[in-house]
């Protein structure tokens, strides 16, 4: 199914991320983690679909995007950052298989944080982030996506980490608060004690395979993986 609605407002997030809120047609719904296609309804992009996650709560009037661009792409990501509010996008059925089981470890990078997002503000409004933890990658701090939120809801269990390193291995970049480096095995097995709670994955594909296997080479269930497969 698909609907017509309207931008309500957009909002810069960092340099190359936005925040699109839109209209909510009657009756939709989604659980935290979920997602949906859009494309932009104008002659010649209706059917140039792209998934997106819902960042907003479950009961907000309006639904939300949080969304990259990547203009050397020329797609659809670089004509939503052109976008106004009265524009239109085209809204289809919920999919998705990233949902919030237990408490667990959130293991995030760059654009993967969206659907997590959702899932911590969901669980901060209902008062129950507690035992959870996330760690998120990205390769500069100019990079990461709603910081002050994330460390607003998770406190000290909100881990950032700077991927970006000059040649011979030192970081690019170093500020207080961030962790440095790549989340290989040595980090996992540093940072993580308990490898039967749940682990929550998002990221680019070849990342999400590396960790999924590091995770379960060290113990962890593979039912107790989730990501988007």
């Amino acid at each position: 199914m698909e609907f017509i609605v309207k931008i309500l407002e957009i909002k810069h997030v960092t340099h190359d991320v936005k925040r699109f809120r839109v209209e909510k047609p009657s009756g939709y719904s989604f659980h935290p983690g979920q997602a949906t296609e859009l494309s932009v309804n104008r002659p010649g992009w209706e059917e140039a679909k792209r998934p997106f996650t819902f960042t907003c709560l479950t009961e907000d009037p309006y639904l939300e995007f949080t969304i990259k661009r990547y203009p050397e792409r020329h797609g659809v990501t670089d004509l939503l950052h052109q976008l106004r509010p009265g524009d239109e996008v085209i809204l289809r059925d919920v999919w998705g298989a990233i949902e919030y089981k237990r408490a667990g470890c959130f293991i995030a990078g760059g654009a993967g944080i969206t659907p997590f997002l959702a899932i911590f503000r969901q669980l901060d409004h209902q008062k129950a982030v507690t035992g959870n933890t996330l760690f998120f990658s990205n390769k500069t701090a100019a990079d990461v996506i709603e910081e002050e939120q994330l460390r607003s809801i998770l406190g000290q269990n909100a881990v950032f980490i700077l991927s970006q390193v000059k040649k011979g291995g030192n970081p690019q970049e170093k500020k207080d608060g961030y962790l440095y480096g790549r989340i290989d095995a040595d980090f996992l097995r540093k940072h993580i004690t308990d490898f039967r709670q749940p682990f929550y994955i998002c990221g680019p594909d070849p990342m999400i395979h590396e960790i999924s296997g590091l995770l379960t080479g060290m113990g962890a269930s593979p039912e107790t993986l989730v990501f988007e497969k």
